[in-house]
């Protein structure tokens, strides 16, 4: 997948280490409006540190791990989508995403990541795709709901965000469940 048209004049495109520059003048522009769900939004202070976080995504991608996408509309990089978890033995893959507040409402982490569970599931045989959120967190548990996931359970005080104790709901769908039918298109 080099490129995945989402939605007018919005594409979803791999994020690797060439792009730290562009990823670090999202997160300045964006960091305080991710910090309370996204540790690393505070933690990418300098290009340096946008570089070296992008190349572990892209080490770990090289060995059939973990990978991550950005989300760019009118080609300026407004969100992104990865799975942070990506277990090609196993099946088992976990998805996640982020988005500026200036692009929501377009669908945008929607498409990205109904392009990637499709991608998990057909192309790569993957059994199961996971999501999680803290409780807090309605925009993202949404998107697990417009994906056609199932909710199944709460992790309680499982993270700690900016200091704070969350519950985190965790979603899934299966191979099996997955017949593109049964879930919400936006």
């Amino acid at each position: 997948m080099l490129a995945h048209h989402l939605a007018e004049r919005a594409e979803l495109r791999a994020l690797e280490p060439w792009r730290a520059q562009e990823f670090y003048e999202f997160v300045k522009r964006s960091g305080r409006h991710l910090a309370p769900w996204m540790p690393w939004a505070t933690d990418i202070d300098e290009p340096a540190k946008a570089e070296s976080w992008l190349r572990g995504y892209a080490d770990d991608q090289a060995r059939d791990g973990r990978r991550l996408y950005g989300i760019w509309l009118d080609e300026l990089l407004v969100g992104g989508a990865g799975f942070s978890v990506f277990d090609a033995q196993g099946g088992v893959c976990a998805l996640g995403a982020w988005l500026a507040p200036e692009a929501r409402g377009r669908g945008l982490v929607t498409g990205a990541a109904r392009h990637m569970t499709d991608w998990a599931f057909r192309t790569r045989g993957m059994a199961r795709v996971e999501w999680s959120a803290a409780t807090a967190n309605v925009r993202s548990i949404a998107v697990a709901k417009r994906l056609g996931m199932q909710r199944e359970g709460v992790l309680r005080s499982a993270i700690t965000l900016s200091g704070v104790r969350h519950d985190v709901e965790v979603w899934s769908l299966l191979a099996e469940e997955d017949d593109g039918v049964q879930r919400e298109r936006t």
